[in-house]
């Protein structure tokens, strides 16, 4: 079966997933950083607004996945938030600083999660050796793990996408992500074997401003739109599940 996860960076994203026919919802703030955690107002109205599940990101910062100890014990403290909440799982990476998972310190936030389920995130793609890795997260206790194949998108990644299903022989699910659209889902299923498949289905709204100055820019961030809303996009994340879903009867997996 298909699952289609959608990475939200709002409540009203994630409305627009759930309508879409998302399975699953990844919950973050600062999507331009990659994903950090969202705030408490964020996690408590995207539960009490969506039923499908809900797995907020756990990340304290941008930058690397090397975190001092009180960026740690506020991991901690946000997974325990999460699972005060009624979130059905958190999304999680801590690597060491020669880039091998940090086994200790995940393990502590997958027990610390528990019985909500716990996704190892891209960080996943920065570790030095993807085939150790993977069999650490799985030693850990993960449900699933986010990667690119270690590239920057999906598509460059497709080959070692393949592997790793391979590879992990349905002791922990591969979802591929980043770069992941309607115009390459049907490759995607077609050439890696994967079933499960993480996008923000967005694109920018624009905003109602009447007034803009001129002479100020808030963002400064090349091809972002000072004027533009991020949003996923309902329509989209329905055809991205569609077009996934014959690609995969026609598959035959």
């Amino acid at each position: 079966m298909l699952t289609l996860e959608i990475c939200a960076g709002s409540v009203t994203s994630c409305i627009a997933a759930e309508k879409g026919g998302a399975s699953r919802i990844e919950l973050c703030d600062n999507l331009l950083e990659g994903g950090t955690t969202p705030s408490y107002g964020t996690i408590a109205l995207a539960r009490e607004k969506v039923k499908i599940d809900l797995y907020p990101i756990i990340r304290p910062r941008g930058g690397d996945f090397l975190y001092s100890d009180i960026e740690f014990d506020t991991m901690k403290q946000d997974v325990i938030l999460c699972k005060q909440l009624g979130c059905n799982g958190v999304v999680i990476g801590i690597l060491t600083a020669d880039g091998k998972v940090d086994k200790t310190r995940c393990k502590e936030l997958v027990d610390l999660a528990w019985p909500m389920g716990v996704t190892f995130h891209r960080a996943f793609d920065m570790t030095d050796n993807p085939f150790e890795a993977l069999e650490d997260i799985i030693s850990i206790g993960c449900e699933r793990i986010l990667t690119s194949g270690c590239r920057n998108t999906a598509m460059e990644g497709a080959e070692l996408l393949k592997e790793l299903v391979e590879r992990a022989d349905d002791r922990i699910a591969i979802m591929a992500g980043s770069g992941v659209r309607s115009t390459n889902i049907d490759t995607l299923v077609k050439t890696t074997g994967v079933t499960e498949f993480h996008t923000s289905a967005k694109a920018y709204t624009e905003s109602k401003m009447i007034y803009r100055n001129p002479n100020v820019s808030m963002g400064g961030i090349p091809g972002v739109p000072e004027y533009g809303i991020s949003e996923s996009q309902e329509s989209e994340v329905r055809l991205i599940r569609e077009i996934a879903e014959k690609a995969l009867a026609t598959s035959g997996q």
